[in-house]
């Protein structure tokens, strides 16, 4: 008999009576994860922040947790030991961890928070009466990537290529360097902690890599000062948002494991797979980036045909993050 997928999509049950990851039903109310892996909390003091929702309501870190059940936590409890083993011992040892590792322990937290938001979004819903409106776009691509995070408990094969980008830097942070960012409508993320600099692009094929190649290739290998990891930050960010398909996917399970095969991103219109690139909309989204350094748009996009850069000089060669003299914000 083939192996069974759960897709919470169907019947959009997003309740606390059932496992987030596997669908069964669970036995008591405490069988419940947190968004954020224990460790990652307790390291940089997080359990008592605010984190704020997509409706402006605010939760604290701990608040954000997951019905989830108990040997299916076993398994996250797993992943999250070796991520953080990995973390602890430094870039090196991030760079040597499987990159499908990486994206379930990324994909694990980013689904996280749309659950908590779905959930918000259900409890609104049922106070004031309202029918649930749900972009279908977004349940699309968060039903694919609920669907490949189960990879964590089923055996799942990716054929044709993964579904995803994951690059990992090296960053010369600053001590008690915690910064994370994530976009769930384009479902890019970015962390900034220890010595490491992770970017994850959840579900575009691997084709933000290929967009960005240029400057992927000649930062690889490289110590980055913070300000140059969050420049590619803002690249990809931007190209995330430029990045017009609805990826779809081939699935097929199998009495032994669950075959996963991207289907090609042309269309019919042979249009580009990234709309066009808009200089002074990135220098807004750069400006966000470096917040920390007080550059405005005005100063990035000075010269529109080369907006301000310290990943490469005027004649395009690396700049080493060791000639950059501004703060490790």
């Amino acid at each position: 008999m083939p192996i069974h997928l759960y897709n919470p999509f169907k019947n959009f049950r997003f309740d606390n009576d059932t496992c987030f990851l596997s669908g069964q039903t669970l036995q008591s109310g405490d069988e419940q994860i947190q968004v954020f892996p224990h460790w990652l909390m307790r390291k940089f003091d997080l359990e008592d922040k605010p984190f704020k929702l997509l409706d402006e309501s605010i939760r604290t870190y701990k608040q954000l947790q997951l019905p989830c059940a108990t040997e299916i936590a076993e398994r996250i409890a797993e992943m999250d030991s070796r991520v953080e083993a990995a973390f602890n011992n430094g870039y090196e040892a991030v760079k040597q961890v499987d990159r499908l590792l990486l994206f379930q322990w990324v994909a694990r937290m980013v689904y996280g928070v749309v659950f908590n938001e779905i959930q918000t979004g259900i409890r609104q819903q049922m106070l004031s009466g309202e029918a649930m409106n749900f972009s279908q776009v977004l349940a699309h691509k968060f039903k694919n990537l609920h669907l490949m995070l189960q990879s964590l408990i089923l055996p799942m094969q990716f054929d044709g290529g993964v579904p995803f980008t994951v690059l990992v830097f090296e960053v010369d942070n600053a001590e008690r360097t915690f910064n994370y960012r994530d976009e769930i409508n384009t479902l890019v993320y970015s962390l900034r902690m220890n010595d490491v600099g992770i970017i994850v692009c959840l579900q575009d094929n691997g084709t933000n890599r290929i967009y960005h190649q240029e400057f992927v290739e000649k930062m690889e290998g490289m110590r980055l000062h913070p300000i140059q990891f969050e420049e590619l930050c803002a690249r990809f960010f931007y190209s995330a948002y430029l990045f017009n398909r609805l990826p779809e996917y081939t699935i097929l399970p199998t009495d032994e494991k669950i075959y996963v095969e991207p289907m090609s991103l042309a269309d019919m219109s042979m249009r580009p797979i990234f709309d066009p690139w808009q200089v002074k909309t990135y220098g807004q989204v750069l400006e966000n980036f470096w917040k920390p350094w007080k550059y405005t748009l005005f100063e990035i996009i000075k010269d529109p045909e080369n907006p301000m850069s310290f990943l490469t000089d005027g004649k395009g060669n690396a700049v080493p993050g060791s000639a950059i003299n501004l703060p490790k914000a």
